[in-house]
């Protein structure tokens, strides 16, 4: 899915497809650093911040709402035309993978996208399975899944548009019924081989620089026994930042998404991701009424002290300075 991050004024909002919600579409313009401009935020404009809608109707045309990885998922006509695992077959994979990166970003920014969520890092255990049936991981050889995503990574960023990371720590262990769009999964694999196999990409996305990580809805319960990646400090905090140092923006998967379905509402699901270290919270149900449902969601529990005044800030602190950083 592709997006776009605002840094212009608010009128420009009938022309994107995702967008962050709130006042601070300005804030890059005020001469202010990333944290001032935060702190100086209400905090249902905070809340706002962290918040990415979607919607369909005449004023955005359905087709801005769109993912890009290439091959089988392309809701652009154009670049990429390959798979990742096409790319991985290639006769020159690291070529194809930054023609891919390279592609996809441009089309993007022609159409007024800063962000694509993409690429897929996950590691693919079997033919068949849930990432290689739609022929979206690029490898089950966590190196050239490394080599590839960075190859993609750095260059669609050279373009302007962010690449996000995803599904942290990897999808690449679930079976082609485990789909967590669908329904709750749990991937028990072992901590050894969740670091040395499926999060071992990400080392090497992180080093290339990648703006966002999306973590995934799965348990991994020799991480986690109880929650789903993207609601687990442990996972959030203590894997991804702490571990393996990410310092850039996280990014949940959808918040409609079937294996939340013991998590409550989708204000209550973004709290629980909030708390659990996400960033930014991925609406897809194309309402706006969803969104600002969970903008007030999210607005509620930190006037509350549901949620803590400091790293709320910071959250929205990191949004905004990725958000200074593209066109």
């Amino acid at each position: 899915m592709s997006g776009h991050v605002m840094n212009t004024s608010s009128a420009s909002i009938s022309r994107r497809g995702l967008m962050i919600a709130g006042a601070g579409a300005a804030l890059t313009t005020l001469g202010l650093s990333s944290r001032a401009a935060a702190a100086a935020l209400t905090p249902r404009q905070q809340a706002g911040q962290r918040v990415i809608f979607s919607y369909s109707g005449l004023t955005v045309p359905q087709s801005l709402l769109t993912d890009q990885e290439g091959g089988q998922v392309r809701r652009l006509p154009g670049e990429p035309t390959l798979s990742a695992k096409k790319i991985g077959e290639a006769a020159d994979p690291e070529g194809a993978a930054t023609d891919a990166g390279t592609g996809a970003g441009r089309l993007l920014a022609s159409v007024g996208m800063n962000v694509n969520l993409a690429p897929v890092l996950d590691v693919y255990r079997t033919p068949g399975d849930f990432e290689d049936q739609f022929e979206r991981s690029y490898s089950t050889d966590p190196a050239v899944c490394a080599r590839l995503g960075s190859a993609f990574i750095s260059a669609q960023q050279r373009t302007g548009v962010a690449a996000t990371a995803k599904h942290f720590p990897g999808l690449g262990a679930a079976t082609a019924s485990q789909n967590t769009d669908v329904r709750p999964v749990t991937l028990n694999v072992s901590r050894s081989n969740l670091r040395a196999i499926d999060e071992s990409p990400y080392t090497s996305a992180i080093a290339a620089g990648v703006k966002l990580v999306m973590a995934s809805w799965a348990i991994y319960p020799t991480l986690d026994a109880r929650l789903p990646a993207g609601l687990s400090p442990t996972i959030v905090q203590q894997e991804l930042r702490g571990r393996l140092g990410f310092q850039g923006v996280t990014i949940t998967d959808a918040l409609s998404a079937g294996a939340l379905t013991n998590f409550g509402t989708s204000p209550q699901r973004a709290v629980s991701a909030a708390r659990g270290g996400m960033d930014l919270m991925l609406v897809t149900a194309q309402d706006v009424a969803q969104g600002q449902a969970v903008v007030n969601g999210l607005a509620d529990a930190l006037q509350g002290g549901q949620l803590d005044q400091q790293t709320f800030t910071a959250a929205v602190t990191r949004i905004t300075a990725l958000r200074a950083g593209l066109p």
